[in-house]
């Protein structure tokens, strides 16, 4: 069973909703075993912002990335620039060598550093139900980059 990071942001409605699919999407996966969502798992027993809060909130993602089998990072896009969150998520992992699955539903371009450090591409969330997680097909992206 692999174990996954699910990196994106949770803003707004509409990130909100993307991020619910795709954790339920990674739900009906049965290669999936364990899921951890940033959104399901914020720190409470410190103000948000805090000093104390923020270094609570960065040591247990990390952890949970060094952690994963894989991580899939929602690409949600303001203009031409992704969530800056989600792209350190995406470039640590990247460099402990954790394979990332991007999942970009937006029609905008997408970087050059995030389209390079991707094992997969995928369009919509409803692809993580069928993805296989246990031989993690290569899937580059052709798009145009910026």
């Amino acid at each position: 069973m692999t174990n996954i990071y699910l990196a994106g942001p949770f803003f707004d409605d509409e990130q909100l909703e993307r991020i619910g699919r795709a954790e339920q999407a990674l739900a009906q996966n049965p290669q999936v075993g364990h899921v951890f969502s940033p959104r399901a798992h914020e720190v409470r027993d410190f103000e948000m912002g805090t000093p104390a809060w923020c270094a609570k909130t960065f040591k247990m993602d990390t952890d949970q990335i060094d952690a994963a089998d894989v991580v899939v990072a929602l690409a949600d896009y303001v203009d031409d620039q992704v969530d800056s969150g989600t792209a350190f998520e995406i470039g640590y992992a990247y460099h402990s060598h954790t394979p990332v699955i991007l999942v970009h539903e937006k029609d905008n371009i997408v970087n050059l550093m995030l389209a390079e450090s991707l094992q997969a591409y995928l369009t919509h969330t409803d692809d993580l139900v069928t993805y296989d997680f246990a031989q993690l097909p290569a899937n580059r992206y052709e798009g145009e980059v910026i």
